[in-house]
């Protein structure tokens, strides 16, 4: 981690104005306090204290105190705008300088915490797929999208050189960006980056999203992470590749070469953990109703709570990877989180629940290979495979009943969020829609 000498040296020598303080809240917001710079050595010495009763799922205005603690490993030069700006990721604390445990970055740390304490580092590798829109005359923005590609499609349109602009942006915030390319619906697009571990990757993920937004406005365009924004199309999905490391070596858990696909036992073990708890983590990892109107079959998204080598309908996937690098590339990926969900959180459900199968060494079922969207009921019943619940209500309860998670996340957050994703539902449930005007007005 950089010192407080370095980074003033740094912003110094960037001719840096202005300092943006991030966190999220638990719905994945960004929130932002911003400081001019010549408050950041003081804001490093005695951290920035806030009003969190204004923000969703923090405090009562009672108690309402509490302060961010920057985390100098997150220090980046924003490479947009016109006036030089620095930002850093915070922490959120008590006034009693207690980590705030409604805190998503904290509740992450706390199950890395555990990880730790059993000898492992947890990787993970999140895939962002996110829609370009153009906008209307007015500004707004439209649902309309910016070219009519499709899957790897090559093109010399304003959407490949926007790719190229955005993970310029994202490698001079460090982000190290592996392949970007055109994905399945029109204006939808992806860029990877490299796999790390979770705290890393959770970081990355949540600057990722404000520099293709920054980047995207540049262009005059609206970058939206909204899982299912257009009616027939794919949607879009955050599948995100796992492993476990031993603490110490760097060693990867999860490969074996003496299994028949590479998996080793604590692999499987894991595996198992997540199909257990899959149905109540979907109101983490999937978490706004929308999230729903991509799970579905037929479009690519796994509603199946089974696993496999080579199947995408399956919900965890075992990828398969070069024979030389399997040692260290051995890994599963969790298909069905959505870039709608708070990162810190889903990666800390995920880590939550994968536990949870090692520590009770939980069997993980037979792989399933073939194409469950072509399954009948009496194959679906031979591989014993359920599905991810239909809708934000029905995650939301299975969510409220597992104890592994509720406990893993705590009361304080439970109730505030489960609070928030039931009057969610409710004011969907109640909203009379256009679709509806037009097919029953004349009822």
């Amino acid at each position: 981690m950089p010192t407080k000498t370095q980074i003033l040296s740094e912003v110094k020598k960037h001719e840096i104005e202005y300092v943006n303080l991030h966190f999220t809240d638990i719905h994945g917001m960004v929130k932002s306090i911003t400081i001019p710079v010549s408050e950041l050595e003081s804001a490093i010495e005695n951290n920035v204290w806030f009003d969190g009763s204004s923000i969703e799922g923090f405090t009562r205005i009672f108690e309402s105190d509490m302060y961010l603690k920057l985390d100098l490993d997150t220090f980046r030069v924003l490479p947009w705008g016109s006036t030089p700006t620095a930002l850093f990721i915070c922490d959120v604390y008590l006034p009693d300088g207690s980590p705030f445990l409604g805190d998503p970055r904290q509740i992450l740390k706390k199950q890395l915490a555990v990880a730790e304490k059993m000898g492992f580092q947890f990787n993970t590798g999140p895939e962002l797929e996110f829609f370009l829109f153009k906008k209307k005359e007015d500004g707004s923005i439209s649902s309309l999208p910016n070219d009519k590609a499709g899957y790897f499609d090559f093109t010399t349109d304003l959407a490949a050189h926007i790719r190229k602009d955005m993970s310029s942006a994202l490698l001079a915030l460090g982000i190290n960006v592996e392949t970007l390319h055109h994905e399945c619906a029109p204006g939808q697009h992806e860029i990877s980056f490299r796999y790390a571990d979770a705290l890393h990757t959770a970081d990355s993920a949540v600057m990722f999203k404000c520099a293709l937004k920054a980047i995207a406005q540049q262009h005059d365009l609206y970058a939206t992470f909204m899982p299912k924004p257009i009616q027939g199309q794919n949607g879009s999905g955050m599948h995100t590749h796992i492993s476990l490391a031993d603490l110490k070596t760097g060693k990867n858990l999860f490969y074996s070469p003496k299994d028949e696909y590479g998996l080793s036992e604590l692999g499987r073990h894991f595996v198992a953990g997540l199909l257990e708890h899959a149905s109540a983590f979907t109101a983490i990892t999937n978490p706004t109703v929308n999230s729903y109107k991509r799970l579905v079959p037929g479009y690519e998204a796994p509603v199946y709570i089974a696993w496999g080598t080579t199947n995408r309908s399956a919900l965890i996937r075992l990828p398969r990877v070069n024979p030389k690098l399997a040692p260290k590339a051995t890994r599963v990926e969790l298909r069905n989180p959505d870039p709608s969900c708070n990162p810190y959180l889903a990666f800390a459900a995920m880590l939550a629940s994968g536990l949870d199968g090692i520590r009770q060494k939980k069997k993980a079922p037979t792989p399933v290979n073939e194409n469950i969207f072509e399954f009948n009921d009496a194959q679906a019943k031979k591989y014993k495979i359920r599905t991810l619940p239909p809708n934000l209500r029905k995650a939301i309860r299975n969510f409220a009943k597992d104890n592994l998670l509720t406990e893993a996340f705590g009361p304080h957050f439970c109730e505030k969020y489960i609070s928030a994703k039931q009057a969610e539902y409710d004011e969907f449930r109640l909203y009379v829609s256009p679709w509806e005007l037009q097919r029953y007005l004349e009822y």
